[in-house]
């Protein structure tokens, strides 16, 4: 077992890493009490040796791992690597490139949604996991033989899987219904995390006036940048139901403001109440920049629950005759957008989605197309008179 923990060894794998097609990548991190993720340990698997590198080694330099994530000639395989690739951002300012993600690609090769890693190597490698330090301590000095066999096997396993998932894309040709998602993780804006975004993780529902959303987002954005300040994690600094509870109710007194729920009278009248209470005037003076946000959810006009309920049975009928997950075809606000709109700007309705199931939802909408019932599967029909269709 290979650990990695002064430079010049780092340097030197690395350097004999050049000129592989691929590598295989995982990393361990810690991020319960802090905002920024601690690095831990990076695992790297080229063709013929695999390593960990101690990210907490006394005065390592990551610059060779850096330079090699930034190599364009030499693919980049993750699983489930949006953290992974976050951290990598964060440290260079760059994201790794180019990228595949075997869970991503295990979605359009039949493997079901958002598929684990577990099962992957379980049907793809023929190989178990102990993953009984899955949830150890990975800061804590020294790393144990069983920790790093357990680390290492993730990046050893990969590369399987990549091969065995490389080889189903090949043979299907659906290579290119995976670019749209492997494209939003090689955006850089995907890890920017501008704190005057931080609105947009909260599910807001029914209408939104400019005084709750202006006061949102100015609240978020100031428990984003303190908790970023601080290194803590958001809910040590302010609950969400607290953020929406001060932009539902714009407290302008401390008084007022400590009676928010979850936020505590503590909080109110310390330093941090003073910061929240500008935070909700900028909210209530300065108009919100552009046209308000739709509610996460709009309610389908009246009638259209059948027909989405329709849709839901065709999806699932075109998931299973081509072996697509779910969750990569369609959600339930698409179908519900589909039903009430032939143009709707979804997903859905473009690109190969549209091929294996957008087309057909429409028509199954305009009545041009049925569904029934032969040998115990569901079948698309076409019906030849539309006009004559049952009313």
């Amino acid at each position: 077992m290979m650990v990695i923990t002064d430079t010049d060894a780092l340097a030197q794998f690395c350097e004999r890493q050049r000129g592989a097609e691929f590598v295989a990548v995982d990393t361990e991190f810690m991020r319960e009490r802090t905002y920024w993720p601690i690095l831990c340990l990076v695992q790297v698997a080229g063709p013929a040796e695999a390593a960990a590198v101690d990210t907490l080694a006394p005065g390592i330099d990551l610059t060779p791992l850096l330079a090699l994530m930034a190599d364009q000639r030499m693919l980049k395989v993750f699983h489930a690597g949006r953290q992974d690739i976050e951290i990598f951002f964060n440290l260079s300012g760059a994201v790794p490139a180019p990228i595949f993600d075997t869970q991503i690609a295990a979605m359009v090769c039949g493997f079901g949604d958002a598929v684990s890693y577990e099962t992957l190597v379980s049907k793809l490698a023929r190989a178990a996991l102990d993953k009984s330090s899955r949830f150890t301590d990975w800061s804590h000095r020294p790393l144990t033989e069983r920790q790093i066999r357990y680390a290492l096997a993730d990046v050893v396993h990969l590369r399987t899987v990549y091969e065995k998932l490389r080889e189903r894309l090949t043979s299907n040709g659906r290579a290119s219904w995976i670019a749209e998602e492997a494209a939003e993780l090689s955006d850089p804006d995907t890890y920017r995390n501008d704190p005057y975004q931080a609105w947009r993780r909260f599910r807001l529902r029914g209408r939104i006036d400019g005084r709750f959303f202006g006061v949102l987002r100015e609240v978020a954005a100031w428990r984003e940048s303190a908790a970023r300040q601080r290194n803590l994690p958001r809910n040590r600094i302010m609950r969400d139901e607290a953020v929406l509870e001060i932009a539902a109710h714009s407290p302008r007194t401390i008084e007022a403001l400590a009676r928010t729920r979850s936020l505590g009278k503590g909080v109110a009248e310390g330093k941090l109440g003073g910061e929240i209470l500008e935070a909700v005037g900028r909210g209530l003076t300065e108009p919100p920049p552009f046209d308000l946000p739709q509610p996460a959810k709009i309610e389908s006009p009246s009638g259209l629950g059948p027909l989405v309920e329709l849709l839901r049975v065709l999806l699932k009928q075109r998931c299973e005759d081509h072996e697509v997950a779910q969750k990569l075809l369609a959600s339930s606000e698409d179908l519900e957008a589909v039903a009430a709109d032939d143009h709707a700007p979804v997903k859905v309705l473009s690109g190969w989605r549209r091929e294996i199931f957008g087309n057909d939802a429409l028509a199954l909408k305009h009545g041009e197309r049925a569904l029934a019932v032969r040998q115990n599967r569901i079948r698309l029909v076409e019906l030849l008179d539309p006009e004559r269709a049952p009313q």
